[in-house]
């Protein structure tokens, strides 16, 4: 018997490290037997090609984001990259066989080089990887834009069929081999000393580090690797499309991180692989394909994806060391306690003030103004200065910018957009966390309430408080899921923005027909008093704002919970209803932008909320806040509105391209919060 519990002992171990990815393989095997269940005739070669055709581009872009995934970071460059290889490939590949061998090894080249970027960033500068890949995400999608404006350009037919055609004529397709040859790499890498050091520092990055491993390296080399694979996918989707397209990788950013978890790889780091990850883009594709045999609407595909991630997130965390375990226990206890008559809310001296000794009095110490508020004007007074140098160039460039009235008031409306989110992104990015469900928060409540309302101003009175409503709650659900579930904030957001964009191309089914009541559009384009209402509902916002965060109990929980989770729970803070509470206040914010979006417009549009997701995290990072979190200060916060506002403003009126906002967003993001780290150390 001992023999055999020695000879049993080592398996134990290598089964629980492989669990996920044995899980996925039933799921996986479970599935595909359904789907051939449920469709008639036997299994044939064309299905075989058609199904690893089309997973192949997603198991890739899945492959490299498992790689950063693994050392402890997130990636939302994927799509990005994705897109700007497939633009650069359609625009500029010949048919010559050097040209396509070229510029597959372009391809590769480029994603090594997006990769770089964030690595260098992340492994050696020691920023946030979510900033850091936010930021490249939307340089390198004006890069794209810039390259190829709209959908064009051709792909060399050689290409095509090499990747995406037959190995083996009826036999072996071409993407089992692209496959193949990826996973081999990833065995490689991961059998080397630099995939130990993946594990290592994804496990425990200062453990790896006292080991002898040069984990910054390790960091560096790891992205360097998955933009390697997003070149690949990049390729892939090329040949397989034919023609270029400066959007075809925005929709895989939510899928690649459901395939990711899917396989079996853990959120945080250390422990999953990539060959998991292939298995669980196959497992998403074959979900989707059994939605389209049902003929469910392709419009509930990101609704069934939302939903999808967080099931296999929650599946994944579900033990009795996880944040739901430890809720039920302490509402279990804190009965047992009531019960007893033991809960110290119940003592009749809770909340009597401790009488403490009075210490002997002493002559007060005349300190300035400037010098108790130094470190608040260090965060505050930059953004403004800015905004003031933009104001002049703006003078210079367009010759009666400072004396004219009316380009101060349209700044300031359309200032009030960013300033609203401000409050409730500022809110996440203060406790540590991000909202990235804001994009379709705005556009799902827009819709729906322009929708109700349909010009109506006696169903506005109740359809907007409804719409407000409906988003303070939606956004308690990201907060729920962040605290009870203990799901990372970007991929409890990200799947709710998800999920919010199936529901809303279902509701208007893929074509918004509602428009806004005579009552919004006096609100944001009349007069009162001179300036638009809204300015003035601007005004009262920022005096709400200021005294929210930093006049309220609420506010001062969110600075204690962003210092410490852990020293604001032992200092009897609620760290999850503040959380919640910052989430449900994020919703809010976007719920309520959503509805002046479409009183601006007129009507409500697919996608209006698209263009405030960097803009929204940015005005925070340039007026001084922490995107670590715990500090910060609204006025800073509105500073960077007014600065980023006034200089979009100044790009729209010169000749250059539309793109280039993008690009120069995500430099000066990356630029603030690189300025903000040198002021922490």
């Amino acid at each position: 018997m001992a023999v055999a519990a020695r000879g049993r002992a080592p398996w134990r171990p290598r089964l629980g490290r492989h669990r996920g990815l044995i899980v996925a393989c039933i799921v996986f095997l479970v599935l595909f037997f359904a789907v051939d269940f449920i469709t008639p005739g036997a299994f044939s070669y064309f299905e075989l090609h058609f199904m690893s055709a089309g997973g192949a581009t997603l198991a890739l872009a899945a492959m490299g984001q498992t790689i950063v995934i693994l050392t402890g970071g997130f990636d939302l460059s994927t799509g990005a990259v994705i897109s700007l290889v497939n633009v650069v490939l359609a625009t500029s590949m010949g048919t010559s066989a050097f040209s396509q061998v070229a510029f597959f090894w372009a391809a590769i080249l480029i994603g090594a080089l997006a990769g770089a970027f964030n690595g260098f960033f992340v492994a050696f500068v020691r920023m946030q990887s979510i900033v850091v890949t936010l930021a490249t995400m939307f340089i390198v999608q004006g890069l794209t834009l810039l390259v190829l404006e709209k959908p064009g350009g051709t792909i060399a037919p050689g290409f095509t069929a090499f990747f995406s055609g037959d190995a083996i004529p009826h036999l072996l397709p071409a993407p089992v081999v692209v496959l193949v040859v990826a996973a081999v790499v990833w065995l490689l890498v991961k059998n080397s000393r630099f995939g130990v050091g993946i594990y290592a520092v994804g496990s425990d990055e200062e453990a790896a580090f006292a080991a002898g491993i040069r984990a910054r390296a390790v960091k560096f080399w790891a992205y360097v690797l998955s933009g390697i694979f997003y070149g690949a996918a990049g390729a892939f989707i090329s040949a397989q499309t034919g023609s270029g397209d400066p959007l075809v990788g925005q929709p895989m950013l939510l899928e690649v991180f459901v395939a990711v978890v899917l396989g079996g790889t853990l959120l945080g780091g250390g422990r999953g692989g990539c060959i998991g990850s292939i298995v669980g883009s196959y497992i998403l594709m074959i979900i989707v394909n059994i939605l389209l045999v049902l003929n469910v609407s392709a419009y509930f595909s990101s609704v069934a994806e939302g939903g999808i991630l967080l099931l296999a997130v929650l599946a994944a965390s579900l033990n009795r060391r996880s944040p739901i375990a430890f809720y039920i226990r302490l509402a279990r206890d804190k009965l047992a306690a009531r019960a007893r008559g033991a809960l110290a809310s119940a003592h009749p001296s809770h909340g009597a003030a401790p009488q403490l000794p009075t210490p002997p009095a002493s002559q007060p110490v005349a300190v300035s103004w400037f010098a108790r508020h130094r470190e608040g004007l260090g965060m505050i007074v930059p953004a403004y200065v800015g905004f003031v140098i933009v104001l002049l160039a703006s003078q210079a460039v367009f010759g009666n910018t400072l004396t004219n009235p009316g380009y101060f008031d349209s700044l300031l409306v359309l200032s009030s957009f960013l300033a609203i989110l401000a409050l409730g992104q500022g809110a996440a990015i203060l406790t540590g966390g991000l909202d990235l469900s804001v994009p379709w928060m705005i556009g799902f409540i827009g819709i729906l309430t322009a929708g109700l309302i349909h010009g109506s101003d006696a169903v506005a009175l109740w359809a907007v408080p409804l719409g407000l409503v409906l988003g303070a709650a939606l956004g308690a659900v990201n907060g729920l899921g962040i605290v009870l579930l203990g799901l990372p904030p970007i991929v409890m957001t990200l799947a709710m923005n998800g999920i919010l964009q199936g529901a809303a191309l279902l509701y208007c089914n893929g074509t918004p027909s509602g428009f806004a009541s005579s009552a919004q559009r006096w609100f944001m384009t009349g007069h009162f008093a001179g300036p638009r209402p809204v300015v003035w509902f601007l005004a009262a916002f920022v005096i709400f704002s200021v005294v929210l965060l930093n006049r309220t109990v609420f506010g001062r929980r969110i600075y204690a919970v962003g210092n410490s989770p852990l020293v604001a729970r032992l200092s009897a803070v609620g760290v999850g209803g503040t959380l919640i509470g910052v989430y449900a206040l994020s919703g809010f914010c976007s719920a309520l932008v959503g509805i002046l979006l479409s009183g601006f417009s007129g009507q409500a549009s697919l996608g209006m909320g698209d263009d405030y997701l960097l803009p929204s995290i940015a005005v925070v990072v340039v007026g001084g806040t922490l995107i670590t979190g715990g500090r910060g200060h609204y006025i800073g916060m509105l500073g960077g509105v007014l600065l980023l506002t006034a200089l979009s403003t100044l790009l729209e009126g010169t000749t250059l391209p539309s793109a280039t906002r993008d690009i120069i967003f995500g430099l000066v993001l990356l630029g603030a919060v690189l300025a903000l780290r040198e002021k922490r150390a």
